[in-house]
């Protein structure tokens, strides 16, 4: 919606600034979005007067001029014809910049003669094309800024064009008069009110206009117009087409211009026919059959589809409703009889007929958002005398058919309520003050809308439209008051800080965090489990997101597969969210997912690089649990999910309960997603891990002893199918209070074990530190824990301590 700061004061009686304007505007949420002002870029050219003119010595065309200005007298090379003595001129000063010209002045030497500035003419300044002078004023003193000479004198010339972007709920602010409304409601001065002529019809219109009754109830409820005789069409004055130029549009003639003048003042888009054209005397407004051909002003033909609003006359149709009229009932300077038509149009029909069509206007965007029904005659009144005044002409009576619609609501207004909602303490009178300001109508407690204002449509918007014009920029930040005295209680819940403590990990191990969709197609799904009705969704995005994802494995094995297929051969990458067994609420749980393919490191002539393997994935599980507090003494057993490797992998757990599974992609779902291992994985399952049976939000005490610690090892012979970890723990329960940890660190296997050990046979190796707390271990201390050890691991095991 663009305008200028003189016809927003045609409609709004103030003082405000510019500037002041603006900032209320953007304020009230008619965002600014830009202003263009004359005067800013003529603000540093000052008016002066020539004093002396003589021919330039050494060039023909070149006149040398004594002018006296604010700053004394100078001298100046002028090349104008008009330069000589006694004229009042613009002078554009060394350092002033020339827009018309692109340049910033200096003091130079024209043939050997130096010119301290320069006299513009009209096409420097960017005020017209006129550049065979310069500027000759007929008033003005030395030193005068120009741009006061011409807001006193040319005022069309410096006034500031504002374009403001108008939301789809505000169709009242796109005409200056509910632009100047708002602007009044805030206290930016008085609206104006306008007052709608009493127009004597002389005659009947020739012109009857009549409504299918098929669109009486949607589509066009009301249609009026008026015939007028006698027209003179022609150029419009120059301070109408000076404000349509400013906004952007091309001046065509009186009456067309007259037209596109309601449309951006008053939010009345209307249409003129050239009433010779109308064929069989009347206008029928009518959907259409679909096929016809329309030739619009804008020079193109459309075929119109079934069902789209149409203004027909004998021979065809002549405009397509609300949106654009035609060319063969288009006004032309010899018209001398016009019919002027105002009618209200259904705003979805006008949409749906706009996008079908891709015809964009100005009327087309008002009325699909919404012009005021009840502004219908008024509208047609006020255009009729505005012809009357530049056109001459005789009107006739009016020809219309339907009824303005009724569109009267009332809404409560709580004062109590809005002060609440805004948190602003709003008196009761100023609110209704402003409603009113607004045009809204008070009747006790209950307020009804104006008819131009379709968007206000329940208690909230009394609410916003109060808050909009107090402006929430006074709103003062308050902290909210808490609920209970003293420190306040936790918000995260204990799995809430769970699932943060598990991406804050996983993200310190190195893993790239990914948000995968939470749907997955139907046959990775039931690879992993899924894929059964109970979890298909029932209007899925696409064909690949037909199921609810069982585990978030199938999500990162995707993301690998598209990342080498790019080149990325070597990923890190992990998820944590939630994982579903059914389609009820319940029926899903939270996973910290990792997933490793390629290598463990880039490539180095250090050797560090190998192929990530399943005690990668292990360490990586092992360190999430123990972020999330997992005991440290756990159990690891092999029965594993069918997409895992099956002796490549396990199940960390506390008895039946499952707290992890790690280990390698089974080589068919590697080949099913595409991807090249190895690909190992861990998935830890956040809400199957013991809670700490003591709550308290502080870590508990620090326990260190004084005392040496000791450390042993021991070798044992066991078979090849022993598991290191059966020998740990049994270690471990050896002495629970003196051994701190235990830990393997060798493993003899292969071809030269069995050929020492016997066949079938390995060697564990373990060490066992030991931390006295009560006093120094003596050897015999040591020997007896060493004797229960190798007794807890030979039983476990059924090895033997290798000699």
């Amino acid at each position: 919606m663009k305008f200028t700061l003189s016809w927003l004061k045609d409609h709004l009686d103030t003082q405000a600034t510019l500037d002041e304007i603006l900032y209320a505007l953007t304020d009230l949420g008619l965002e600014v979005e830009e202003v263009v002002n004359p005067a800013a870029r003529l603000s540093s050219f000052t008016l002066a007067k020539v004093l002396h003119a003589e021919q330039h010595p050494d060039a023909d065309r070149l006149r040398v001029c004594r002018v006296m200005t604010d700053e004394g007298e100078k001298q100046i090379v002028c090349g104008a014809p008009n330069a000589r003595a006694g004229i009042t001129v613009v002078l554009c000063k060394p350092g002033d910049y020339v827009p018309g010209i692109d340049t910033t002045l200096g003091v130079g030497k024209i043939r050997g003669v130096e010119s301290h500035g320069m006299m513009a003419s009209e096409r420097e300044l960017e005020l017209s094309d006129e550049h065979n002078g310069i500027i000759e004023l007929p008033s003005g003193e030395v030193g005068q800024k120009f741009v006061d000479w011409l807001a006193a004198n040319r005022p069309g010339t410096v006034d500031p064009m504002i374009h403001i972007k108008i939301t789809p709920n505000r169709p009242d602010a796109l005409g200056v008069h509910g632009v100047a409304r708002d602007l009044a409601a805030r206290g930016l001065g008085t609206l104006k009110t306008l007052a709608t002529p009493a127009i004597n019809g002389q005659f009947d219109s020739p012109i009857r206009v009549e409504i299918d009754p098929a669109l009486k109830e949607k589509g066009c409820p009301h249609f009026a117009g008026r015939l007028i005789r006698g027209v003179k069409n022609g150029p419009s004055p120059d301070w109408l087409q000076q404000r349509l130029k400013a906004i952007g549009l091309r001046p065509i003639s009186t009456l067309v211009d007259i037209t596109n003048y309601f449309t951006f003042g008053l939010n009345r888009p209307l249409h003129v026919f050239d009433a010779a054209k109308v064929q069989g005397g009347t206008l029928r407004i009518h959907p259409t059959k679909g096929g016809e051909e329309f030739l619009a002003l804008d020079g193109k033909t459309y075929s119109l589809r079934e069902g789209m609003m149409a203004i027909s006359d004998e021979a065809g149709v002549e405009s397509l409703a609300g949106i654009m009229g035609g060319e063969v009932s288009g006004c032309t300077e010899d018209t001398t009889d016009v019919f002027l038509e105002s009618a209200y149009w259904d705003p979805i029909t006008i949409a749906t007929t706009g996008r079908a069509l891709k015809i964009n206007s100005d009327a087309r965007y008002r009325f699909e958002r919404g012009v005021d029904p009840a502004f219908t005659l008024p509208g047609l009144d006020m255009a009729t005398q505005m012809v009357l005044d530049l056109c001459g002409g005789t009107p006739s009576h009016i020809a219309q058919d339907g009824a303005p619609i009724d569109v009267t609501r009332a809404y409560k207004l709580n004062p109590a309520r809005v002060i609440s909602l805004v948190g602003m303490d709003i008196p009761e009178a100023e609110q209704r003050a402003t409603l009113t300001a607004l045009g809204f109508t008070l009747n006790g407690d209950m307020a009804t809308p104006p008819t131009w204002r379709p968007d206000v449509l329940g208690e909230a918007d009394l609410v916003e439209e109060v808050a909009r014009v107090a402006s929430l920029t006074k709103l003062v930040g308050k902290p909210l008051t808490r609920g209970t005295a003293g420190v306040p209680k936790p918000i995260l819940t204990p799995l809430q800080q769970r699932e943060k403590a598990a991406r804050r990990t996983i993200a310190a191990l190195g893993y790239n965090e990914c948000v995968t969709y939470s749907f997955i197609d139907e046959v990775a799904a039931k690879l992993f489990g899924g894929g059964t009705d109970a979890v298909r969704v029932e209007n899925p995005i696409s064909s690949e997101m037909t199921h609810l994802r069982p585990d978030l494995l199938p999500g990162l094995l995707r993301a690998a597969s598209r990342n080498q297929a790019r080149g990325f051969m070597d990923l890190s990458l992990a998820e944590i969210g939630p994982a579903f067994s059914g389609g009820e609420p319940g029926e899903q749980h939270l996973q910290a997912t990792g997933l490793l393919v390629g290598a463990s490191a880039p490539r180095d002539p250090y050797g560090s690089r190998r192929p990530v393997d399943v005690f990668d994935a292990k360490a990586d599980a092992e360190a999430v649990l123990a972020a999330l507090g997992a005991p440290a003494r756990v159990q690891i057993t092999r029965k594993v999910a069918d997409w895992w490797h099956p002796g490549r992998s396990g199940v960390i757990g506390l008895g039946p309960n499952v707290m992890a599974t790690f280990g390698e992609v089974h080589p068919k779902i590697l080949r099913e997603f595409d991807i090249k291992g190895p690909a190992v994985a861990f998935t830890v399952l956040v809400a199957n891990i013991p809670y700490p049976k003591v709550k308290t939000p502080t870590r508990p005490a620090l326990t260190i002893s004084d005392l040496q610690a000791v450390e042993r090892d021991f070798a044992f012979v066991v078979d090849k199918g022993v598991e290191a970890l059966t020998a740990v723990n049994a270690a471990q329960g050896a002495d629970k209070a003196l051994i701190e940890s235990v830990r393997i660190f060798d493993q003899f296997t292969g071809e030269k074990a069995e050929a020492q050990m016997g066949a079938g046979k390995k060697s564990i190796a373990l060490t066992v530190r030991l931390q006295p707390t009560a006093g120094t271990l003596t050897e015999k201390d040591i020997e007896a824990v060493s004797a229960k050890i190798i007794e807890k691991v030979s039983k476990a095991t059924g090895g033997t301590l290798r000699g």
